[in-house]
């Protein structure tokens, strides 16, 4: 079974699901999860997924309206079968009938046109259930085009960028049985811009350097100058 670090991100994506199935009858029943990419929004979702069987989908920049209610169909382990509109009522039918909530993951692609925003409002419109969506950090911008969606949101949350505290939970996983000290953490912080992926990225390349020089614990000066992923492209010439 994969290990998920219990990370400040995670534990806000738990807090968004609680809000949104607890919420008083009357709310409206959608919330979304947004930040830049690497924030370690889908592996949260994915985590809150597994502990309370949301159903999960990740949109993929060339699908259709029916392509995502075939795919969610998959998902839920039904057959898709008839028109746009037959496979709207299966879902919406299921969604209804398992009080399960919907993750769709890359709401960005929807926002490409009005169909596939209509359609994921139906979805939540006929089936009365809960849908979490997960985009970048302008999603609430680009939904404002769209008010009878937008209004539809509960909550509104702001993925959080990877702190120390953060590090120190992610080290175990991607660098097991080497104690990583706590400036090495901080300096690998400062590097990521923020993101989650890049200081996992890194404590496995710590990981593997300690198994090379048979490092038992890592810090600033036994690293010294060896190098990083910052995710910036290298400067021509180094």
């Amino acid at each position: 079974m994969t290990q998920t670090a219990q990370i400040q991100n995670l534990e806000m994506a738990r807090t968004a699901a609680e809000r949104l199935t607890g919420r008083v009858a009357g709310l409206p029943g959608m919330a979304a999860l947004y930040g830049p990419a690497g924030y370690g929004k889908t592996t949260a979702a994915l985590a809150v997924s597994n502990e309370n069987r949301s159903y999960f989908v990740q949109m993929r920049s060339a699908w259709t309206r029916k392509v995502l209610l075939e795919k969610i169909l998959h998902e839920m382990g039904l057959k898709p079968a008839g028109t746009i509109g037959a496979l709207l009522d299966q879902v919406c039918s299921q969604l209804a009938a398992s009080g399960r909530m919907l993750i769709i993951d890359e709401f960005d692609y929807c926002t490409r046109n009005d169909s596939m925003i209509e359609l994921v409002r139906d979805i939540y419109e006929g089936s009365q259930s809960t849908l979490l969506l997960l985009g970048e950090e302008m999603l609430p911008q680009k939904l404002k085009r769209w008010e009878r969606f937008h209004s539809r949101v509960l909550s509104w949350i702001p993925a959080q960028p990877v702190s120390t505290a953060d590090a120190e939970l992610l080290a175990p996983i991607y660098c097991p049985g080497i104690h990583v000290a706590s400036d090495m953490l901080e300096h690998l912080v400062r590097l990521s811009n923020g993101s989650v992926r890049r200081v996992s990225v890194n404590l496995a390349a710590i990981a593997e350097a300690a198994a090379i020089e048979g490092w038992l614990a890592i810090d600033r000066s036994t690293w010294g100058n060896r190098p990083l992923y910052t995710g910036e492209a290298p400067r021509r010439g180094v």
